[in-house]
């Protein structure tokens, strides 16, 4: 497999007090998201990390070659799962997690979001951490190996609060699907902030202002 470039980093002021990891859908890359930075109001510094995916064959696309967090067999994404590609992107986003850790940013600091496969593998790595996350973002997406959830999710990361956010005519990851995820989440404990808007695979201006507002909230919260 090809080196994977470093993230693109972009830090919104001096001495920012929080990092939010944002993870891009199948075939993008990195610069998908960039243009977050400038649209979302933050009452405080943010560094913003912009990681790629690796470059592989992604078999529902022919066996063509793209970055990927992870391979898909078929249009039905819960079904015949890339596991060992899940949990090798969850390694890599660790790895940015525990290079932001040792920089002074702690994990409870630090939001994970991603859209489609990112926002995937933003939900599964963030149940999985010792220690609770800022928060995780997941946009027009679900809950990859979601049978695994009751044996493997980090009781502490309950504490970790959960925007889902989701098309009601996403043709991609079917709205079914997300509300599903968002239903497994809420079984297990997870506090989810669930929204939905009359768009398809996509994000919209509207999501962008509610997300703003609950970066905002739990950025507050975080120093009060």
């Amino acid at each position: 497999m090809a080196a994977i470039p470093p993230p693109i980093i972009l830090q919104t002021g001096k001495n920012p007090q929080h990092s939010i990891i944002w993870l891009h859908g199948l075939g993008a890359d990195g610069q998908d998201f960039v243009p977050i930075a400038d649209e979302l109001e933050l009452p405080v510094a943010v560094r913003y990390i912009f990681p790629h995916a690796p470059m592989r064959p992604v078999t529902i696309n022919g066996g063509l070659v793209m970055r990927a967090w992870y391979d898909i067999a078929g249009p039905s994404m819960d079904a015949q799962q890339d596991a060992a590609g899940i949990r090798a992107s969850q390694l890599l986003v660790e790895e940015l997690i525990s290079q932001e850790a040792a920089g002074g940013i702690m994990p409870s600091q630090i939001f994970l979001a991603g859209f489609s496969q990112g926002g995937a593998i933003a939900l599964h790595t963030a149940m999985r951490q010792t220690t609770p996350l800022g928060g995780v973002l997941a946009l027009s997406t679900y809950l990859p190996l979601a049978d695994s959830i009751a044996r493997e999710a980090q009781t502490s990361t309950r504490a970790t609060p959960v925007f889902m956010a989701h098309g009601r005519n996403d043709p991609v990851i079917p709205y079914a699907l997300g509300t599903g995820s968002r239903d497994k989440l809420l079984e297990f404990g997870y506090a989810v902030e669930w929204h939905e808007y009359t768009m398809q695979h996509s994000v919209c201006e509207e999501e962008l202002r509610d997300i703003e507002t609950w970066l905002t909230l739990q950025m507050r919260q975080a120093h009060s």
